[in-house]
């Protein structure tokens, strides 16, 4: 029950220390786009935590770090492993709270859902003692996908290999978030120092403040320094905070090696680390939401937010729509993820019919949680899109379709086929999940049941907050967002240096 537990608290419950970060970074984000993307994540955990559900819908892929004391006596005949996946089936399939199962099974084959998140990935250690230390992630696969690992030569710099990785991962990992990293033993080791730092307690205020005292906290440090100023910012619209954090874990390695991994942890931030000492399960308490920030959607829905229409919805009307624009969508939308797009590109392949007409309408890219009580449906945040990217080019010459919705950057040939058909992309903030899904009034499957989560859906919105990405001249807030932000970050510098 304690793994059960604990991830159903990480599911709707954010750790205090990032709320807090995360708080500061709003406080002073000077960019628009990215201010309001910050307010939205921060405003979506304060509603999941009061209404106990997920913070994004990707609910993860579970990693549990086991510290077993040789003294304890596990009464089972079944495996450590297995004990922990009674756990994530319990949580998963939790009636009051289900969770979206994402994992496959069979990854070269058919990649079926396993329909409960099992199995978990589950690391053993035994220490000296007569408890077992858990600490218990769930692991988005947007942030996932970019881990990065190398060899480097000794004498390589570590901060250079680390800024130029971030630089091209994109924002498809969800920042403002972590960066983690594993230098030293071998691959797999640097690989398990990265994953298991990154669920160490946020105190970038606390090391800057004090300085550093090893060669470690010098590299946090620096990397914090030069990864925000590389002006990426949330969700990668442009702003001065892309990470809260960077970790940096160590271990003796061969003379002739440097192995280096990069890990980067996503703004649902999901984990927790809790001891079982025989006593029962553990016992876990919430934290104060009267912590949170007060922060509305009054915050964030200025006056010259644009309010359109999905329903009268014109090519006209699409084609002024302008890069870091916020708009609120009403209306009736649809919605496919891979899956889905995998099917329809089949059939016109094949020439034959789509299940449902696409022309003049906008799609969006979501996979939500099954729906709950009264709700509509459950949290319903963007995918990354890039994986749509393939594709986009058949999509849009046999379908019509007028927009876009989905989270990150899209590929140069994407963009290419945007300006082609004038079909703009608009993007929804990863980590915004159960905010956006109380902005869908109806939803229905009109397509595809059989894929579950990445069925078609109809959904009918209801100024549903969305950021123009990229119109249909090109212009892509992905590209143009941090490197506007670069230069002004380092013309500041600049100037505090010439004492301006």
């Amino acid at each position: 029950m304690s793994v059960a537990d604990a991830l159903q608290y990480i599911s709707y419950y954010h750790p205090p220390d990032y709320v807090r970060s995360l708080s500061q970074a709003y406080a002073r984000e000077q960019s628009p786009s990215a201010k309001n993307a910050i307010g939205q994540i921060l405003l979506n955990s304060r509603m999941a935590g009061f209404g106990r559900r997920p913070i994004c819908q990707d609910t993860g892929l579970v990693v549990v770090f086991a510290k077993v004391g040789m003294g304890v006596r596990i009464k089972s005949a079944a495996s450590f492993a297995d004990l922990v996946n009674r756990g994530v089936r319990l949580a998963y399939l939790d009636p009051d709270n289900p969770l979206r199962p994402s994992i496959v099974s069979d990854p070269l084959g058919r990649r079926l859902n396993t329909r409960d998140n099992t199995p978990a990935v589950v690391h053993v250690e035994l220490v000296p003692g007569n408890q077992i230390e858990i600490t218990i992630a769930a692991k988005g696969g947007g942030s996932e996908n970019k881990a990065r690992f190398t060899t480097l030569n000794p004498t390589a710099s570590v901060a250079d290999w680390v800024v130029d990785t971030v630089s091209t991962l994109g924002s498809g990992w969800c920042p403002p978030g972590l960066i983690s990293v594993g230098i030293g033993g071998s691959a797999e080791k640097a690989m398990l120092l990265a994953k298991e730092a990154m669920n160490e307690p946020i105190d970038m205020s606390e090391l800057t403040a004090r300085g550093p005292s090893s060669a470690e906290e010098a590299l946090r440090i620096e990397l914090y320094e030069r990864i925000n100023g590389l002006g990426i910012g949330a969700q990668g619209l442009g702003g001065l905070t892309t990470v809260v954090d960077v970790k940096v874990a160590t271990y003796p390695t061969h003379a002739a090696s440097k192995p280096v991994a990069l890990i980067p942890q996503c703004a649902a931030n999901r984990h927790l680390s809790f001891t079982l000492d025989g006593r029962g399960p553990v016992q876990l308490q919430p934290p104060d939401l009267s912590e949170w920030p007060q922060i509305g959607n009054e915050d964030l829905h200025t006056a010259d937010v644009r309010r359109v229409n999905l329903n009268t919805l014109t090519k006209e009307e699409t084609a002024s729509w302008r890069c870091g624009e916020t708009l609120l969508l009403s209306g009736k939308m649809l919605t496919a993820r891979d899956a889905a797009h995998k099917r329809m590109v089949d059939l016109i392949d094949a020439g034959e019919p789509l299940p449902v007409n696409l022309r003049g309408r906008v799609i969006y890219y979501v996979g939500p949680v099954r729906a709950v009580r009264d709700e509509v449906v459950g949290p319903a945040g963007p995918t990354t899109s890039s994986r749509m990217d393939s594709f986009t080019e058949k999509m849009l010459a046999a379908t019509g379709l007028f927009a876009m919705v989905g989270k990150a950057e899209r590929s140069p040939a994407a963009i290419e086929s945007i300006v082609r058909h004038k079909t703009p992309y608009l993007v929804a903030v990863g980590g915004a999940a159960y905010l956006i899904s109380k902005s869908i009034k109806t939803a229905r499957i009109v397509a595809f049941d059989d894929l579950g989560m990445e069925a078609i859906h109809e959904f009918e919105v209801q100024d549903m907050p969305v950021i123009m990405a990229v119109d249909v001249q090109g212009n892509s807030i992905h590209n143009s967002g941090p490197l506007e932000w670069r230069k002004r970050m380092a013309a500041d510098t600049i100037a505090r240096n010439i004492g301006v």
